[in-house]
């Protein structure tokens, strides 16, 4: 192997340690970001509804709600098509749209169906609204994901 060979598969590794650190940075921030913006729907800092409390629709609610907005960072790097600048750009835009659209559904459900996340989080035991809650959550990011694909 020659010395121009070595160059390039160190310049082929470099770029894609870097990418990876680039998109996990930013899928970190963008999942935090869905955790507040749960955790603004909800009664009380949501760290503690899932920690002290033990709450188990609200732990349902916000891990569905990252799922959910990690399957939108996934189709985002996915799409992106090695374009790092423009991949990061795509991932951020359609991350906080999944995180909005995330948003309004659950104020849809607590407008059309009455399902309001507030009093879902207020109960102590597993409620059959924080399922269908999730399910939802879910399907949002699925659906927000393969329309960026």
């Amino acid at each position: 192997m020659n010395s121009a060979d070595s160059t390039s598969l160190g310049d082929v590794l470099g770029h894609g340690a870097l990418a990876i650190l680039a998109y996990a940075v930013l899928g970190v921030l963008l999942l935090v970001a869905g955790f507040y913006v749960v955790d603004l729907a909800t009664p009380g800092r949501l760290s503690k509804v899932i920690r002290t409390d033990r709450n188990p629709n609200a732990t349902l609610l916000a891990a569905s709600s990252l799922a959910g907005v990690g399957l939108v960072v996934a189709a985002s790097i996915w799409s992106s098509g090695g374009a790092l600048q423009e991949g990061l750009l795509a991932t951020l835009v359609f991350g906080l749209v999944g995180i909005a659209v995330q948003t309004l559904g659950m104020i849809a459900f607590d407008r059309v169906a009455g399902i309001s996340v507030r009093e879902l989080v207020q109960e102590a035991a597993l409620q059959p609204a924080a399922v269908l809650l999730a399910v939802t959550h879910f399907l949002i990011g699925l659906i927000t994901a393969v329309a960026v694909l």
